[in-house]
């Protein structure tokens, strides 16, 4: 083999390996938020003490709501893509708790149909808060 071709295919094979060995472990979806009130909860009621004190938490949409299993479940939420550019908190990540159903909140969602509604004051910690949903990268812990 030539020795200049060498070089340029040793790079894309290294490239190769290197993109198909870092495995991303989030999964990615749609977020809106919403308001208060927060409650009753589908998932613990009147129990003001469901929130954490952060009020980052939020609604489990019906893909991951799985029959109610998701009340409690902690996630790591990131914003990576809204329809208006800039929308999204550049490498900010923070940590939710679902405490509801998004088909049954109290307060309604910003837009219907998304994978996590999230509390207005989480959806304003990644993201710009009037946009009515954003894209999310999200890793349950």
């Amino acid at each position: 083999m030539d020795h200049h071709l060498q070089s340029p295919l040793s790079f894309i094979f290294l490239l190769l390996i290197l993109t198909i060995s870092h495995p991303s472990h989030g999964e990615v979806g749609t977020s809106a938020q919403y308001g208060p009130p927060f409650l009753p909860t589908a998932c613990y009621g009147n129990d003001p003490g469901q929130f954490p004190s952060s009020n980052l938490f939020a609604a489990a949409g019906d893909g991951i709501w799985d029959n109610g299993a998701a009340c409690g479940r902690q996630y790591l939420v990131k914003c990576i893509s809204a329809v208006e550019q800039g929308t999204c908190v550049p490498e900010q990540v923070i940590q939710v708790r679902i405490v509801d159903f998004a088909l049954m909140t109290v307060s309604p969602a910003s837009e219907d149909g998304t994978t996590m509604v999230l509390s207005d004051t989480a959806f304003g910690t990644i993201a710009n808060f009037t946009a009515s949903s954003i894209n999310i990268e999200f890793q349950q812990i």
